[in-house]
């Protein structure tokens, strides 16, 4: 697609705040002078066994598109494609009740929905929400002297992928499954409060790959702390060492002219940050001065996965990323 998109040539302008000319997470349309829509959509196959914990995934991953841009969800519609003569209806049940669970804690209702057959089950939303037009949190922004926090571990990729494969315990499954299906509300709505300059949410590429998308073509670069950054301890572990996802070599590809990984951050640890999340946290940043606070108050509002400082925004590194 970035090859595709700069030859769709489309005109922008008027009330279209964010669209394909500069993609972010949402797309953003100004209604007035107060009020301005994100809309946003994404399904994927199943990455999990049980069909509600792949419908509240599923729902969780749409939604967070709308909190990294610092937005509400307000309305959702499915989107479902099914092998009609291979699945069970009672799965498909499940999936969908998963979806309405999770956008119902998010106070989002679920208002209608389209179904194709296809050979393959995906699920997903697409998802509209509402922002202040003066509030967007977009991917571009940081600056200098800015500390970058991440919202939920990494790592859920390779333990999906090695539980397929035959490792890992279902027990460490359901953590990272429970990771994925919890929302983003309370660190996009602290971020505003904290005065956070930019963000994204971690998805398919990466955190390398998405703190890439931050920095391209600005005047900033983010130093990375690989020891600072959350992660499922047991993906470091032998049985994970030398398993690699799909899109590993993908996501490094989409990096290798902008990211440098130390000799000394490891080949696992190396690993981890190309490793594709589904439904990941939210890379944010904000002023030094405040991050703690910013810390303290998502666990003071109950969000119980761990959140940390993991890098610097530095003036010196222009359009570079530097893990150390």
């Amino acid at each position: 697609m970035g090859e595709i998109l700069p030859t769709f040539h489309q005109a922008v302008g008027g009330d279209v705040i964010v669209g394909l000319d500069h993609p972010d997470d949402a797309g953003v349309v100004r209604l007035t002078d107060e009020i301005a829509l994100l809309q946003t959509v994404d399904f994927f196959t199943p990455i999990v066994d049980d069909p509600y914990a792949y419908g509240q995934i599923a729902a969780a991953n749409a939604l967070s598109d709308i909190y990294a841009m610092g937005g509400t969800p307000i309305s959702a519609v499915n989107i479902l494609c099914l092998p009609v003569a291979k699945i069970d209806p009672e799965a498909v049940a499940g999936i969908l009740a998963g979806g309405r669970d999770k956008a119902a804690e998010a106070g989002c209702p679920i208002i209608g929905g389209q179904s194709v057959e296809d050979r393959e089950l995906k699920y997903g939303l697409a998802v509209t929400g509402r922002i202040h037009p003066a509030q967007i949190l977009k991917k571009v922004g940081a600056q200098a002297g800015d500390v970058l926090v991440l919202t939920k571990p990494l790592g859920v990729g390779l333990l999906t992928s090695g539980f397929k494969a035959g490792r890992g315990e279902p027990a460490l499954v359901a953590r990272a499954s429970q990771t994925m299906a919890t929302l983003s509300a309370i660190p996009a709505r602290l971020a505003h409060a904290f005065g956070a300059h930019a963000c994204t949410d971690i998805t398919g590429f990466g955190l390398l790959g998405h703190a890439g998308e931050m920095v391209r073509d600005t005047e900033v670069g983010f130093r990375i702390d690989a020891r600072a950054v959350p992660c499922f301890a047991e993906v470091l572990a032998r049985p994970y060492r030398k398993l690699r996802t799909r899109a590993d070599a993908t996501n490094r590809a989409y990096t290798r002219a902008i990211a440098t990984v130390g000799a000394a951050v490891g080949e696992a640890m190396e690993a981890l940050l190309y490793d594709p999340q589904t439904s990941g946290g939210l890379l944010v940043a904000l002023p030094a001065a405040r991050a703690e606070g910013y810390l303290q108050a998502i666990a003071g509002e109950g969000y119980l996965l761990p959140c940390a400082v993991i890098g610097t925004v530095e003036a010196a590194l222009v359009g570079r990323i530097v893990v150390e």
